[in-house]
């Protein structure tokens, strides 16, 4: 018997939080793992109390047609990495690894080629993670060293908000 490496085990357990995302355009999972130990896990959903785009049967952002990367703002869901930071202590987080995987809705494949989200690297930066692995498929995955999101500062340059 062949087991299992234990970056697919818990990418697999990041998949299996994706059942809980309530988006009708992409479900995300993730995980926060720290010495081995699940730390917290978080779906992409509406905030606590109010309604899902899955109960109301509308997504404005498809509605609008808005490719994907933009116009967050629009969206009534918080993100998956957002809502495991936000489940978890500073102290729980600090180098720990986040895993994430994200499904299309649609077609309920595996979405290829994505990572986190501006702001959710800001969240991920500030929460003390240090690496996440994003699933591509079944077996592979991305590794993105949260320190080369540091360095590599997408915000300079920029003027203003």
């Amino acid at each position: 018997m062949e087991r299992k490496n234990k970056v697919n085990y818990y990418l697999d357990i990041a998949q299996t939080v994706t059942t809980r995302s309530t988006c009708l355009r992409k479900q995300y999972g993730a995980i926060i793992v720290r010495n081995d130990v699940i730390v917290s896990t978080g779906y992409n959903g509406a905030p606590r109390g109010r309604q899902n785009c899955c109960d109301i049967g509308d997504c404005l952002r498809e509605k609008l047609n808005v490719p994907r990367g933009e116009r967050y703002e629009l969206c009534r869901a918080v993100h998956a990495e957002a809502n495991a930071i936000i489940s978890a202590s500073r102290e729980s987080m600090l180098g720990a690894d986040l895993y994430l995987c994200g499904i299309d809705s649609a077609s309920g494949e595996l979405l290829k080629g994505t990572t986190s989200c501006q702001m959710c690297k800001r969240l991920v930066i500030n929460a003390g993670i240090r690496r996440v692995y994003v699933r591509e498929d079944p077996e592979r995955y991305s590794v993105y060293e949260v320190e080369e999101w540091i360095s590599d500062d997408d915000s300079l340059g920029q003027i203003g908000y």
